[in-house]
């Protein structure tokens, strides 16, 4: 990874629909070593997946709800009947086993407080959880899914 693979980065988070030969442009590359090291990103892993980002509004998901779970069971088997149960609900969007007090936290889109009331209802029915508290957005003042970049590792004397 070097500076280059960075900058790519950057721009891809940005807007994966740029043509390779802009983006080989803006970081000082020909298009086909621009190409193969988009290539070999996607092949390392480092790019998951280019995706559509939607406008929560337009879709009618405008209300954003965090869950959090705490639970007495603690098992392997429960997680993961857990997890697949969780997974199984298109209104969850992120899903993380947390530290402290709260065991599981989610991130639910919804477009009412009727939706959630029946979401949470078919969770319960689906699995047992020992408590559930449930905190509505208000406002969404920052949203992005770009990382940020400079922690990452780079080669050296770049």
């Amino acid at each position: 990874m070097d500076r280059l693979d960075r900058k790519i980065l950057r721009i891809l988070q940005e807007d994966t629909t740029h043509a390779v030969a802009d983006i080989a442009k803006k970081v000082g590359l020909s298009t086909t070593p621009c190409w193969r090291r988009i290539q070999k990103l996607e092949e390392e892993g480092v790019i998951k997946r280019r995706v559509a980002i939607l406008d929560p509004v337009q879709v009618n998901a405008a209300v954003t709800v965090f869950v959090s779970i705490r639970t007495n069971s603690h098992s392997v088997e429960w997680l993961k009947r857990f997890a697949e149960v969780i997974s199984s609900f298109p209104e969850v969007q992120e899903f993380y086993r947390m530290s402290g007090d709260v065991d599981y936290l989610l991130r639910v889109v919804v477009p009412d407080i009727a939706a959630y009331d029946a979401f949470y209802r078919k969770l319960i029915e689906k699995i047992e959880i020992s408590d559930v508290s449930s905190a509505f957005a208000m406002e969404r003042i920052k949203y992005t899914t770009e990382l940020p970049l400079d922690y990452m590792a780079v080669e050296k004397g770049e």
